[in-house]
């Protein structure tokens, strides 16, 4: 039986000029599995994973998506694709709540009085759902991020990820300014994630 691969890549390089930041990348990522790339600081992780998000192109290579080789580089197209990435400054609005978080760039809406309005009620609720199937605990979803602790704004960027039913996760150092008591609920998240039919791809520095 033939392997069933969400992501593989052959050969990728990055080239940034003289300086080579990639050279000849090589994985294979099944469905709904946990996979961890650890290395010094500056190997390229992010680098590579931002090549699989869509936001750094490959110089050379080959990029496969289940099974199709991308011919288009750009997030967007990425996403359609099935693939998000939680980045390390989590690109989350302290200024919005948890809710509006969840659906940041792609609010829902609902047309009043001939135009159209945000949605608040559905994105409420179904931010309500997802928390609640992922088995995240927050106080209210309508108090700003800005209130919430470092380990409870990495799950609410994990979930923002995960509203969509992506078949991946790419996550750029996801404890590295967390505590240990403060980390274990998070990795408990990301543990549960497979189970939503995820494969999640984890970049780490080395000790």
């Amino acid at each position: 039986m033939s392997e069933k691969l969400t992501v593989e890549a052959r050969q990728l390089t990055k080239n940034y000029h003289a300086v080579q930041a990639i050279v000849d990348g090589m994985f294979k990522i099944r469905h709904a599995e946990i996979v961890g790339f650890a290395r010094d600081n500056g190997a390229g992780k992010s680098t590579l994973m931002e090549m699989v998000a869509g936001s750094v192109q490959a110089s050379t290579g080959h990029l496969f998506i289940e099974g199709g080789e991308r011919k288009v580089w750009s997030p967007a197209a990425v996403r359609n694709e099935g693939i998000e990435m939680v980045y390390q400054d989590l690109a989350l609005c302290d200024n919005l709540n948890v809710y509006e978080n969840t659906f940041l760039g792609r609010e829902l809406k609902v047309r009043k009085s001939g135009r159209l309005v945000l949605d608040h009620a559905t994105m409420h609720h179904r931010a309500h759902a997802l928390l609640d199937r992922l088995h995240v605990q927050l106080n209210s979803l309508v108090d700003p991020v800005s209130c919430l602790s470092g380990g409870q704004r990495q799950m609410v960027a994990i979930c923002r990820a995960t509203a969509f039913s992506p078949k991946n996760i790419i996550m750029d150092e996801p404890t590295a300014a967390l505590l240990v008591n403060t980390s274990r609920p998070l990795m408990d998240l990301i543990r549960r994630l497979p189970s939503e039919g995820t494969a999640v791809m984890i970049v780490s520095q080395t000790c």
